[in-house]
C-alpha cells in the first residue's frame, strides 16, 4: 500500500509483512518497493511480481 507522508514523500508498506520504504518522490517509490521486498525474503523465496495500491485521500467541502 502506498500512501503520501504527513511530512512530504511516500511510504509503502506491506500488507502481512514487515516491509516498509519511503521515497520522496511517487516515481522512485516502485523501485524502492522492489528493494525492500528482496531484502525481506530469502533469494528463491522472492515474489516474482509485487502490487502496489495507492491510496489518497482527498477532502472534499459541503
Amino acid at each position: 500500500m502506498v500512501e503520501e507522508a504527513p511530512e512530504g514523500g511516500y511510504v509503502a508498506r506491506a500488507l502481512g509483512y514487515s516491509i516498509f520504504t519511503e521515497s520522496d518522490s511517487l516515481d522512485a517509490i516502485g523501485e524502492r518497493a522492489k528493494d525492500a521486498v528482496r531484502c525481506h525474503f530469502d533469494e528463491d523465496k522472492v515474489p516474482r511480481i509485487i502490487r502496489l495500491h495507492f491510496i489518497r485521500e482527498e477532502i472534499v467541502a459541503i
